[in-house]
C-alpha cells in the first residue's frame, strides 16, 4: 500500500473508532441506568424507603418536613423492639386530611426522581409515625407519683419526650394490656399527638388505640433531610432496660 493510500484510510479509521466509542459509551450508560433502577426497586421493595414528616407529633425527635429513611425489614424479617420509631398504615380513623410539605423545587425534583425508582413515598400522608412503648402482652400505665409512664411496672425515664416542666409523661391516666399481635405506640410530643392514648376510647372500655403489627411498614433509621439535621434515630435501650424481664407469665405466653 502506498503512502497516499495510507493517508486516505487513516481518517476513515479514526472516524469509525470515534463512532464505535460513542456507541459503546451509550450502551454502557444504558446498562448502568437499568442496573441502578433495578437495584433501587429492590431496595424499595425489600430494604429501605423514604418518608417525610407532615406533623409535629414526634417533636423534638422529628420536625415537620424532615425526611427519614425507613428499614422495611421490620417487622417481617426483624422484630419490632421497645423504643423503635415505626411507620405504620392507618389502623382506622387515625388520620386527618393530609398536610402537604412546603414547596421546594429541589426536594420536589428529588421526590420525583425518587418516585421513579421507588425510593420516595408518594403516600406519606397515608401513614403515621410513632414510638413503640408496649409489645404484645405488656401492661402500659400512667402515671406514677413522679409522673412517669410504666411498662410492666417499670417506670420509664424518657429523655426523648416533649413535655412542659411539671407535666406528666402522658396527658391522662390510663392502664392497658397490649393484646396479641399488637403494639402500643405514642408520639414523643405527648401533649400534641393523636397516638394510641389519643384513640384509647375508639372501642368500648378503653380497648382502642392498639396498632396491629401487620400494619407496620418499617422502622425509621435516620433523618436524611435537611442535611443539617442528619442523624441516626435511637430506640433508647437504657430507657427500656428491665421492661422485658418484668413481663408477667401471661405476657410471656402472648410473646413479643
Amino acid at each position: 500500500m502506498s503512502e497516499t493510500e495510507l493517508r486516505r484510510t487513516r481518517p476513515e479509521h479514526r472516524h469509525g473508532g470515534r463512532r464505535g466509542g460513542w456507541l459503546v459509551f451509550v450502551r454502557d450508560l444504558a446498562i448502568i441506568l437499568v442496573i441502578a433502577f433495578l437495584v433501587s426497586f429492590l431496595l424499595k421493595t425489600f430494604l429501605v424507603r423514604s418518608f417525610y414528616i407532615p406533623s409535629s407529633s414526634m417533636e423534638d425527635t422529628l420536625q415537620i418536613n424532615d425526611r427519614i429513611i425507613v428499614n422495611e425489614l421490620v417487622p417481617n424479617a426483624m422484630p419490632v423492639q421497645y423504643g423503635d420509631v415505626v411507620v405504620f398504615r392507618d389502623p382506622g380513623g387515625w388520620l386527618t386530611p393530609g398536610v402537604e410539605p412546603e414547596p421546594n423545587w429541589v426536594l420536589g425534583a428529588l421526590d420525583w426522581v425518587g418516585s421513579l425508582i421507588g425510593l420516595t413515598a408518594s403516600d406519606s400522608n397515608d401513614h403515621l409515625i410513632k414510638r413503640v412503648i408496649g409489645l404484645p402482652g405488656d401492661r402500659v400505665a400512667c402515671c406514677t407519683a413522679t409522673g412517669n409512664l410504666t411498662v410492666n411496672g417499670v417506670p420509664l425515664d424518657e429523655p426523648y419526650i416533649k413535655v412542659a416542666a411539671g407535666e406528666d409523661a402522658a396527658p391522662r391516666q390510663f392502664d392497658v394490656t397490649v393484646p396479641p399481635a399488637s403494639l402500643w405506640v405514642m408520639g414523643d410530643n405527648r401533649y400534641n399527638s393523636r397516638d394510641s392514648l389519643g384513640h384509647i376510647d375508639d372501642l368500648p372500655n378503653g380497648q382502642g388505640g392498639f396498632v396491629p403489627i401487620s400494619d407496620v411498614v418499617g422502622k425509621a433509621l435516620v433523618i436524611s433531610w435537611p442535611i443539617s439535621r442528619w442523624s441516626v434515630l435511637d430506640n433508647y435501650p437504657l430507657t427500656f432496660a428491665g421492661v422485658a424481664d418484668a413481663r408477667s407469665p401471661a405476657a410471656l405466653a402472648v410473646g413479643p
